[in-house]
């Protein structure tokens, strides 16, 4: 009877063992979660985009005259004072080659110019004897008129005869002088290259071409010796110094956002501090680009200023890299809540608080979101505690667990 009861006793005490332990497996368990906690500080919205540095005010060094450019000595980076420094030389270009028929063109030119010529001096010999006669005529004339022999009406006439003459003797001179114009031209026209007395003749001095600002050179467009129409690049000029600022291409959604004045940080720039910079302007034009990925967006100019240009690196430069921190709202004070912990629900947005160990869902409200923080307008109180990056195992009176400590 006794062993019959110990072994029905061991199989109760078996029975139960087994079930603990299903009930121990089967059991709810927290589920582990991240938690947050909701604080008031000051919190800010910043629209983050790449940069380059430019010179404000650029000068471009052209040719002031179609000729043949020396080689520039000058090299990027080097100083140069405005005014005084001789930044290339220009020598004028030599007369082009003439082919046989031009040539001979040019030589019939010369040809019926010379004979031009010696036909205004023979007219101008011609203009000079009548000049002569009308003269003696007129001296004669006034003996006459003097002794009273010929009228006054007769003495008048060779009055403007003697005039008449002298005009003819100044319009030969004139056309002499065309006529010897003409013929230096066409002499000029016939001058080619392979006339070398010639061309030593007409050869001037080079041409210096002067540094139109104060500063460095930026770049050097056009070095070798070259020949060049007027207006062609040849080096740019600008203070890097004093005249340095950021170019950002923005978004036109996020260009809206931004005005004059607002707070820049530039940061990823080589050195490890951050500048601090100004939104001198956003241009009103905006302009299509295409990204990396080929996806085509509306672009804005947006110039940025430092604060302090003594303050600026000196290693920075023209077309340098830099990343910048557009900073279009910000406040001291406000009720701010993790990012991570909003969800949508529905049009709304929602977060899961922790309330005496269970996740419940809690309709808020917010203001700004800047991907790391949002704030709270309604729904939340300072110190109340949310869940993290919620997952579909988190649903309303869930028992929750924190899984470690989360660092804000």
């Amino acid at each position: 009877m006794l062993k019959r009861y110990s072994r029905s006793m061991l199989m109760a005490v078996v029975v139960l063992v087994i079930v603990a332990l299903l009930a121990f497996a089967f059991w709810p368990r927290p589920v582990p979660v991240d938690i947050g906690t909701v604080v008031r500080e000051a919190m800010e919205d910043t629209i983050t985009e790449e940069g380059r540095t430019r010179v404000h005010d650029a000068y471009v060094v052209s040719t002031p005259v179609a000729g043949r450019l020396r080689r520039v000595e000058v090299e990027p980076g080097d100083a140069v004072v405005r005014g005084e420094d001789i930044v290339a030389y220009m020598a004028p270009s030599n007369p082009a080659v003439l082919d046989v028929r031009t040539r001979e063109q040019a030589r019939a030119n010369v040809s019926a110019a010379e004979a031009a010529l010696r036909l205004a001096q023979a007219e101008r010999n011609r203009a000079v004897a009548d000049l002569e006669l009308a003269d003696s005529e007129l001296e004669r004339q006034q003996t006459l008129r003097d002794s009273g022999v010929v009228s006054e009406a007769a003495f008048d006439r060779a009055l403007r005869e003697r005039r008449a003459a002298s005009a003819a003797v100044d319009t030969a001179d004139a056309a002499v002088s065309v006529r010897m114009a003409e013929l230096q031209n066409a002499r000029i026209m016939l001058q080619g290259m392979d006339d070398s007395e010639s061309a030593t003749a007409t050869m001037v001095d080079d041409i210096p071409i002067q540094a139109p600002a104060t500063g460095r050179v930026l770049r050097v467009i056009q070095q070798s010796e070259s020949t060049l129409p007027a207006g062609t690049p040849i080096l740019e000029i600008g203070n890097v110094e004093n005249d340095l600022e950021v170019l950002v291409e923005l978004l036109s959604t996020d260009a809206v956002q931004v005005r004059a004045g607002q707070s820049v940080r530039i940061a990823d720039w080589g050195g490890a501090e951050v500048i601090d910079g100004v939104v001198e302007r956003v241009e009103p034009w905006g302009f299509t680009k295409y990204s990396a990925l080929g996806v085509e967006e509306q672009r804005v100019n947006t110039i940025i200023r430092f604060n302090d240009p003594a303050d600026r690196p000196g290693g920075l430069g023209h077309g340098y890299r830099v990343v910048t921190e557009i900073v279009i709202w910000e406040e001291d004070d406000v009720l701010v809540v993790p990012s991570s912990a909003l969800f949508r629900d529905g049009e709304n947005w929602a977060v899961y608080a922790v309330r005496d160990g269970r996740a419940r869902p809690v309709s808020v409200e917010i203001d700004r979101n800047n991907g790391l923080q949002a704030h709270i307008l309604s729904g939340l109180a300072e110190g109340d505690q949310v869940v993290l990056y919620p997952s579909s195992a988190i649903s309303d009176g869930v028992s929750v667990a924190a899984r470690h400590a989360v660092a804000r």
